[in-house]
């Protein structure tokens, strides 16, 4: 359990500032459900994070964020790895008409460097600018379309273990009876219960997974062989192809789009050691 990103009083005030900015790093974070009555877009910059809210539980990588409207039950279950992540509180009279579903949506550049401005600001009143600003973000959280990425996780504790297992290490191959006998669950009910709390058979969800991770990992700038091999791949070819059927181009052309974002990360990284953000 950790503590809160910013005081349960700030993200449940409707008092200025409209929007409250914070970056944290954790060796690993879980947080219990609870809501507020601030809006909350949230992501990563390094590694991903396994999300609850509502009925709805995704795994979202580095380079989507999640919308989490006001006063919706949510927790962060889990972090995969060390956690560095960021996020944005907006009032709730600013939110009326945001999404009143919580989603998943892919960090736009605009998005991006708009959140990227917020984390430098200081004062409670906003300049007419910053509000401009605010409004740009509000524009691209209400009209990114919803993503179809996110991966739900199965809510039966034997399946459940078998896939934070599999998000700590994407690379393993082992078989499905192997599994089943590693988490007490038979084949047939693993195979069920899989489809029918997931809406993926095993090997779909498994395949799903890693090319999350491999979203993940490609905006670090890591070779692309290194994943491969790293994700459980035989050969790169294969992955190259499995890449290139679910996002349609490859690993490397893929990686080349990243640049930005890997400047985004850095700018912030170095933002958080000079102790200029929002806390």
């Amino acid at each position: 359990m950790n503590t809160p990103l910013i005081s349960p009083q700030l993200a449940s005030s409707d008092s200025e500032p409209m929007i409250v900015s914070t970056v944290s790093h954790y060796s690993q974070r879980v947080t219990q459900r609870h809501g507020h009555s601030r809006g909350q877009l949230l992501g990563t910059l390094q590694g991903l994070i396994s999300i609850e809210a509502e009925s709805c539980q995704w795994v979202v990588p580095a380079t989507h964020c999640v919308w989490v409207p006001p006063n919706v039950q949510h927790s962060l279950l889990r972090s995969h790895g060390p956690f560095e992540g960021w996020s944005i509180y907006i009032q709730k009279n600013a939110c009326t008409k945001l999404p009143v579903k919580p989603y998943i949506l892919e960090l736009s550049d605009l998005l991006r460097e708009a959140i990227t401005r917020t984390m430098s600001w200081h004062n409670s009143e906003l300049e007419p600018e910053q509000k401009r600003l605010i409004a740009v973000i509000l524009d691209e959280i209400r009209t990114m379309p919803k993503v179809e990425l996110a991966l739900p996780i199965p809510k039966d504790m034997r399946l459940l273990k078998i896939a934070l297992a599999l998000s700590d290490n994407p690379g393993d191959n082992k078989k499905i009876n192997d599994w089943g006998v590693w988490a007490g669950i038979s084949r047939r009910s693993l195979t069920r219960r899989f489809t029918n709390e997931t809406g993926f058979n095993f090997t779909q969800w498994r395949q799903k997974l890693r090319m999350l991770k491999a979203l993940e990992l490609l905006a670090t700038g890591k070779p692309i062989t290194e994943i491969s091999l790293y994700l459980g791949y035989d050969n790169i070819s294969g992955f190259i192809s499995i890449f290139r059927q679910n996002f349609g181009v490859t690993p490397g052309n893929y990686q080349k789009s990243m640049i930005n974002r890997l400047a985004w990360r850095n700018f912030t990284k170095t933002a958080i050691q000079n102790d200029k953000l929002i806390k």
